[in-house]
Order: structure tokens, then sequence, then C-alpha cells
């Protein structure tokens, strides 16, 4: 689903900043001509402001026409040329000068931006690709996030294959931001493709997920790796049965809407997060829960039930999924994107994904 926003806001915020060296020269002109007083003093300002969203070319043009401003208005009150004119365009020229090589250093350092969002764009592509809208006697909806501004790929992950006669889902959360936690989340992501299609049950590829991360975390440079854990929930629907197989690695258990009813799977143990297994030597637990035609299961990460309004309040997802059952499918995860927005006031800070997972109400032919 695709929202179209009828006022882009960054785009309106960005047309107003770059109006104002424009206004601000405007402006400075006819208030020393109503005054007669030194209003014209705010021409320095000019090329200063230019600088922060014109071109460089650009915020020269508004320096020499500040300084020519200056210079008439410096004639007009008959000022002495070498004592007072001389220093003002001096000055004028010094700042348009700091003002033109700040523009050009922005626009480097935008360019650079750029080029990281595009490479942001392919490591997403790679990484986490679009979920199927269909697999197997399921639908599939995703709703994914990341904190970090302007980038599109976090420490939260998440995948769907038809394996045999049914659908293995992954959703997991690696600890922390930034860079680090995206190459963690590769790494599961990459060892889930592989192994989901071989591995016997939900145990056994849980155990394969440790395995990758223990040899990542063996040949990572970086230092803070062998600190770094994921947590993690698999989950398993048969085409032929009306059940969900689920194991958690210290994952948040997933939500199952019924009707009205929305309620918890109820899970008698939690096995640790990977690269956490030395806490316990106790094997992945496998879970069942019923899951029939019609019925949708909600995998999330933490960030949907951790986001907190200005009073420190989280987002009560249990509650709202269960006043939106009423909602189609396809609506429902937007929905919940709108409300979270709404209760963080735009702010967030933690990643966020969810996978809606809707058992057919009537098998496809």
């Amino acid at each position: 689903m695709v929202a179209v926003h009828i006022l882009d806001r960054p785009g309106i915020r960005l047309a107003g900043a770059r109006a104002l060296p424009a206004l601000l020269f405007a402006g400075s002109i006819a208030a020393y001509l109503v005054s007669m007083d030194r209003y014209d003093r705010f021409l320095f300002a000019v090329p200063a402001l230019a600088a922060v969203t014109w071109r460089a070319t650009a915020t020269t043009l508004f320096g020499v026409a500040a300084m020519a401003a200056s210079a008439v208005l410096a004639a007009r009150r008959e000022e002495d040329f070498l004592s007072v004119t001389l220093v003002n365009e001096i000055a004028l020229a010094t700042v348009t000068a700091v003002a033109t090589w700040a523009a050009r250093l922005r626009e480097t350092r935008e360019q650079d931006l750029r080029q990281v969002r595009a490479v942001a764009e392919t490591v997403q592509h790679i990484v986490l690709q679009p979920l199927p809208g269909h697999l197997g006697a399921v639908d599939l909806h995703l709703l994914c996030d990341a904190a970090t501004a302007h980038a599109h790929v976090g420490g939260d992950f998440y995948e769907a294959l038809r394996v045999g006669g049914g659908v293995r889902v992954m959703i997991g959360d690696v600890q922390g931001h930034g860079l680090p936690s995206v190459e963690m989340a590769g790494i599961l992501v990459g060892a889930f493709r592989e192994h989901a299609y071989t591995a016997a049950c939900l145990r056994e590829l849980a155990e394969r997920l440790e395995v990758s991360v223990d040899r990542y975390v063996a040949r990572a440079a970086d230092a803070e790796a062998a600190d770094r854990f994921a947590t993690v929930l698999l989950a398993e629907i048969p085409d032929r049965e009306p059940v969900v197989r689920l194991v958690s690695l210290g994952h948040p258990p997933p939500l199952i809407q019924r009707g009205p009813d929305t309620v918890p799977v109820a899970f008698a143990r939690h096995s640790p997060p990977l690269n956490l297994a030395g806490l316990c030597t106790c094997e992945p637990r496998v879970e069942e829960a019923a899951f029939g035609p019609g019925d949708r299961l909600l995998l999330f990460t933490d960030g949907l039930t951790e986001a907190r309004d200005r009073a420190g309040t989280f987002y009560p997802l249990e509650e709202r999924l269960r006043a939106l059952h009423a909602e189609p499918a396809g609506d429902l995860l937007p929905g919940l994107r709108r409300e979270l927005r709404a209760h963080t006031g735009g702010g967030r800070c933690d990643d966020m994904a969810a996978v809606l997972v809707v058992r057919e109400p009537v098998p496809r032919v």
C-alpha cells in the first residue's frame, strides 16, 4: 500500500528556507527606505542565509547583490568612502567568500549523502527484499521502519519462504543500531534463506542460526561483535494443518487475532537470544498454537511496543490491534503506522518491523 501525501512538509520547509535570503534582502532595503535607519546592516546576513540552502554560485550572487545595495545606500547617506563604505564592502565581501565556501562544502557533503543513500537502497534490496503478498496458504503484509534518519535498513530483519508443504517466517532484532547491526542482520537473513529449506524442524533451524552467528562473531573484525546479540522469532505455518509452530529466541511473543479476540501466544519457555546461548543449555522449544482460516498472526519487534509518547507511556499494541480487528488485513499495518507516529509525535527511538500473516479463509485453487 502506497501512501500519497498531498503536502510534502520537508519540501515546504525547504522552499521557505530558500526564500529567506531574498526576503531579508528586500526587507532590509524596505525598512531602511521607510525609516532611514541603519536596517541595511542586515544585508550582512543575506549571503550567510543563502549558504544554508542555495548552491555556491547563487550564494555568491546574493552576496554581490548585498554589496551593491549596501554601496548604493551608503552613497545616499553620503558616507565617507574610505573610512565607512569601503570597510563595509570589504566586510561584506569577506562574509560572501566564507558563505560561498560553506555552500560548496555543503554541496559536497550532500553529494556524499546521496551516494550513501544509494548504497543503502542496494543493501535493502539484497538484505531485506519485499515480502511476497501470498505464500502457500497465507497472505503476508509488512511494516518496516529504521530508526536512523534517512536509513532504509536497521537492526530489524525479516524473511518468509515457501518450504515444502508450508511457509516459514523469521523476524528478528539485532541489539544496537548502525552498520554493525545491519551486518549481523544480513548474516541471519542469509542463514535463514540457506537453512530454512533443509532444516527438518524449527528447532534444528534455530540451532543452525546459532552456528552461523558463532562463525560470524569468530571472524568479525569488530571487537564489539562478541557482545552483540539478536532476538529471533521463527514461525512455521503448514498448508493442511490449522496450526502455527513457533520458536522464540528471546523475542516478544506474537499476537494471534481471531475475530474480535487478540491474544499473545503463551510460551512455556523462551530460549536465549542468538549469541547468548551460553546463558542456558536447554534446546530451543517449539510451541504450537491454533491458527485456522481467517486468523491473523502479528510478528513484531520491540520497536512497536516500546514506542513512547511524551509522557513516557508505551504504545498499547495489543489493545490497539484488538480495536482494529474489523479493518481489512491490507489496512491494518498502515493504520498501526499512523497511530504510532501520532503516539510518538512523529518521532521514534528504535527500529521497528512487523509481519502480518493471514490464513486464507478459503484455500486458493
